[in-house]
């Protein structure tokens, strides 16, 4: 597991995201039940639309549990046109993530792969592949650690 320990921003988020998209083949957006979504967040779920999986309202999803309070999880394709997209509406990991559309993260085959609850400005990804650990270490100007034992056992419960 890779902690990331500072946002990610401008050069440093396009190539995490260039990244996600290249081994992920999903990512979700969230919106909570009681957010009126903005004029911004409209138009983000508007341009993704033909991009979407299914929409779920959930209670839990990877990094977060609520508790009496449910959530709209939007499932996306991890296609080419939805990496522009995501690279056109944001340059930062968790301020440009936190509302009204919250936590982008990412899935790879069906597993959480890029962890992020952006108002905790809290991410890790998920792996044990060496070779797509050596890419994620090698962006220039990420700064994210190997996690320990004790904290990667902590993270497979979500």
């Amino acid at each position: 597991m890779i902690d990331i320990a500072s946002e990610p921003k401008n050069d440093v988020y396009r190539h995490l995201i260039d990244l996600a998209f290249d081994l992920c083949d999903r990512f979700t957006l969230v919106v909570y039940e009681e957010t009126k979504l903005d004029d911004k967040g409209k138009s983000i779920l508007e341009k993704l639309n033909d991009h979407l999986i299914e929409m779920n309202k959930q209670s839990e999803w990877p990094g977060t549990i609520l508790c009496d309070q449910f959530a709209y999880v939007y499932y996306y394709r991890a296609s080419p046109e939805a990496r522009e997209i995501i690279k056109e509406v944001s340059n930062s990991l968790y301020s440009s993530w936190i509302w009204p559309l919250e936590d982008l993260s990412f899935y790879k085959n069906g597993k959480p792969w890029l962890v992020n609850t952006a108002h905790e400005k809290i991410s890790y990804i998920l792996s044990d592949d060496e070779s797509e650990i050596d890419r994620i270490m090698s962006i220039e100007g990420l700064k994210a650690r190997k996690a320990s034992g004790a904290f990667k056992t902590l993270s497979n419960w979500y």
